[in-house]
């Protein structure tokens, strides 16, 4: 049997990277029958995004017009991508690029769509509307990518708690932990062709995980803020705590 190819990711972010880094770590070991990081590009020069991935030696790249759907595709097609990410980009994607990658570009959302998106809503900006607005749960959602920010369907969603006392910094490192574990799973399922964007707008498939380990470790997101939670181990019982409460 010809074993398929690998998928080619290519990830674009504007910040810091975190969630890149933890692409980056998954696809560089329990991902790696997956797909690989062929590329990183963003939008910022000095992005901590492209330090982390020249540090573990992805190729990157600078979109200095990121309105230009023709220049952003040719950097992508210079990629070879088969699949693009958004780890926090903060630019719009041009029409010519979701129209190309239909199917194949993906984003994670800091709440639970269609709640909170949006033009303007991104980073603490979403974890203070939030708690303006007195909610006592918020999440993570990650979907594909249509023409308008944030609206198209959605992949996975994991519900995070609001506790009593939090503030926009403790509730947003409480989402990010939870970004970290479930969105490295949903780009390998795609990656892998294991979830797909089918012809009538609705998304098909499930994520293959092995037996968790820990079944209990991680239930709705609740997470102490010392626990660490990027281990193969961990992320093998929050995957499958996702396949038992929400299967497709």
């Amino acid at each position: 049997m010809t074993t398929p190819p690998l998928s080619r990711i290519a990830v674009l972010a504007s910040g810091g990277g975190s969630n890149l880094q933890a692409l980056l770590d998954h696809f560089a070991g329990a991902g790696r029958s997956h797909g690989t990081i062929c590329w990183v590009g963003s939008n910022r020069p000095g992005a901590g995004a492209l330090t982390r991935a020249a540090s573990m030696g992805v190729e990157t790249g600078v979109v200095a017009t990121p309105h230009d759907g023709a220049s952003l595709l040719a950097q992508l097609e210079a990629a070879r991508a088969d699949l693009l990410v958004l780890a926090g980009y903060l630019k719009l994607i041009p029409v010519e690029v979701v129209r190309a990658f239909h199917g194949r570009l993906l984003n994670i959302h800091p709440a639970l769509l269609p709640a909170f998106g949006g033009a303007g809503m991104y980073g603490h900006h979403i974890h203070e509307a939030v708690l303006a607005h007195g909610n006592t749960v918020t999440g993570v959602t990650v979907h594909f990518v249509d023409e308008a920010y944030d609206r198209g369907p959605i992949i996975a969603q994991w519900p995070v708690p609001v506790l009593p006392g939090d503030t926009p910094a403790t509730l947003g490192a409480r989402v990010l932990a939870v970004e970290h574990q479930l969105y490295p799973l949903c780009v390998a399922a795609v990656a892998a062709g294991a979830v797909t964007l089918n012809a009538d707008g609705h998304v098909r498939g499930q994520l293959t995980v092995p037996s968790a380990s820990r079944p209990d470790a991680i239930r709705f997101g609740i997470i102490p803020d010392a626990q660490a939670v990027d281990t193969d181990r961990d992320l093998s019982a929050f995957a499958s705590e996702l396949v038992h409460f929400f299967p497709r």
